[in-house]
C-alpha cells in the first residue's frame, strides 16, 4: 500500500470478538466496541493497521466517521 493509497471497509460495531473477514466485496471489519465518541472508528484504524502490517498513524480515516462503510487513506 503506497502513501495517497485509499481502502474501504465495512464495519460492524459491538460484535463479539473483533476479527477482519475478507469479502467479495471487501474487508468487513468487526470491533468490539461501540460506536460511541468515535470509540469504534480507533478501533478499526488500529485493527486495519495491524491487519496491513502498519503503524496505527500510517491510515488516516477520510470518509465515513458516522458510516458503517469507511474509507482510509495512508498517509
Amino acid at each position: 500500500m503506497e502513501i495517497g493509497d485509499t481502502i474501504t471497509v465495512r464495519v460492524t460495531p459491538k460484535a463479539s470478538r473483533a476479527r477482519i473477514v475478507e469479502t467479495p466485496e471487501g474487508l468487513q471489519v468487526y470491533v468490539t466496541v461501540p460506536p460511541e465518541d468515535g470509540k469504534a472508528n480507533a478501533e478499526v484504524q488500529k485493527a486495519l493497521a495491524r491487519h496491513l502490517g502498519l503503524p496505527k498513524s500510517a491510515l488516516r480515516l477520510v470518509r465515513g466517521q458516522k458510516s458503517r462503510d469507511k474509507t482510509f487513506e495512508r498517509v
